[in-house]
């Protein structure tokens, strides 16, 4: 299967959000979306993303029901886990996922990844996603941080947004279709 170059977000500099509200459609059966660098301005803030169904108004339409678990090890050694993280899960909520969390806003900090969103524009069954991450941390620490889980509507969605919990971030986005 090839991907397809969707979309990038136009400017990768010291954005509020970056929304992707075309190209998401019956063409493809999964859609990835790529991050490279991405960068947040406020110190230990959380990438995030929700979606809108088709004709929505905004980004609180869609609950989702997910599991978050991560991977660390300190810079100098002094301590490793692997834990599974109850507070970044969402049960049955019209929330933002996180997707990367404690990423630091250092020039040597950033977090680079991928979302899998699987058939989006379906209307039979509700939406998986799942997440995969690598973060420096704004305490020093390399993480891998993994989500999973559904949105729990079986209208089609159509757009995507993504953001930091607090501030703006620097960062590139790609959108590519699967099929």
């Amino acid at each position: 299967m090839a991907m397809t170059l969707i979309a990038t977000n136009p400017d990768p500099t010291d954005v509020a959000s970056v929304t992707f509200n075309s190209g998401i459609d019956s063409t493809y059966k999964l859609y990835i979306f790529k991050f490279i660098n991405i960068n947040p301005a406020t110190d230990g803030a959380e990438f995030q993303f929700q979606v809108n169904a088709t004709d929505g108004a905004d980004y609180n339409d869609s609950p989702i029901t997910s599991t978050f678990f991560r991977a660390y090890h300190y810079e100098d050694g002094s301590g490793t886990s692997l834990d599974y993280q109850t507070s970044h899960d969402i049960a049955n909520a019209a929330s933002y996922q996180v997707i990367a969390y404690d990423t630091g806003n250092g020039a040597d900090e950033s977090a680079s990844g991928e979302l899998y969103l699987f058939n989006p524009s379906g209307t039979t069954y509700v939406k998986h996603f799942s997440s995969s991450f690598s973060v420096y941390g704004n305490t020093d620490l390399s993480y891998a941080q993994w989500a999973g889980g559904y949105i729990n509507d079986t209208t089609a969605i159509d757009d995507i947004n993504f953001k930091m919990s607090s501030g703006n971030f620097d960062g590139t986005i790609k959108m590519y279709g699967v099929g």
